[in-house]
């Protein structure tokens, strides 16, 4: 006769899954609002490189046109 495998004394465990699925509703809600204010974070700073994206770009241009009047100047 073959032997069973594994263990077949199991604890018998009471659960209250109402409580459980309590605890993981105010997790769900919890990591919702850190999304949120992660997104909102996210924007801004989107906002702040456009910003200074455009800011470099006119650098550059007055850069290069500071340079042609110096090449025609010489």
């Amino acid at each position: 006769m073959p032997r069973t495998k594994g263990s077949k004394n199991l604890p018998k465990t009471n659960t209250n899954y109402s409580t459980q699925i309590a605890e993981k509703q105010e997790t769900i809600a919890s990591l919702n609002t850190e999304i949120v204010s992660i997104q909102k974070a996210i924007e801004e700073q989107k906002n702040t490189l456009k910003e200074k994206k455009t800011a470099l770009k006119k650098a550059e241009k007055e850069v290069a046109s500071l340079e042609e009047k110096k090449a025609k100047a010489e």
